[in-house]
């Protein structure tokens, strides 16, 4: 692996929560790294195609990066203010998946399932603020 890719993965494993890309260039480059912001797309990518990190999309449709903890294919429950994120496993959305595909003749079926909320501890800020 390249020391620019390893980089990239050493920051979002560092990171809690998902990261934006333009995130992991700014915290790279204020730590002294030299690397472009075309290169962190780039190994961001080579790390998702490699398994090695989870990829989501946001409401506003930015594509968020964070290390994988897991091999498995798993969901997550991401909390939309602080990005706080726990693996989760959807067996009924596995065989819901696996049945609609096969109800319309489709095979190969794969999908994508992220379930957004807030955490506990950024509930009891909010109502701490109140």
């Amino acid at each position: 692996m390249s020391t620019r890719r390893e980089a990239v993965r050493q920051a979002l494993t560092d990171a809690s929560g998902f990261r934006s890309a333009q995130d992991l260039y700014a915290d790279l480059r204020s730590e002294g790294s030299k690397i472009g912001l075309t290169t962190v797309y780039r190994a961001l990518q080579a790390l998702s195609d490699s398994g090695e990190v989870d990829v989501l999309r946001t409401d506003d449709g930015e594509a968020v990066y964070r290390a994988c903890d897991t091999e498995s294919h798993h969901h997550h429950l991401v909390c939309r203010t602080c990005s706080t994120a726990v693996e989760i496993k959807g067996p009924t959305v596995e065989e819901w998946a696996t049945e609609i595909g096969a109800e319309h003749g489709f095979t190969g079926v794969t999908h994508t399932v992220e379930v957004f909320g807030t955490c506990a501890d950024c509930s009891l800020r909010a109502v701490q603020q109140t």
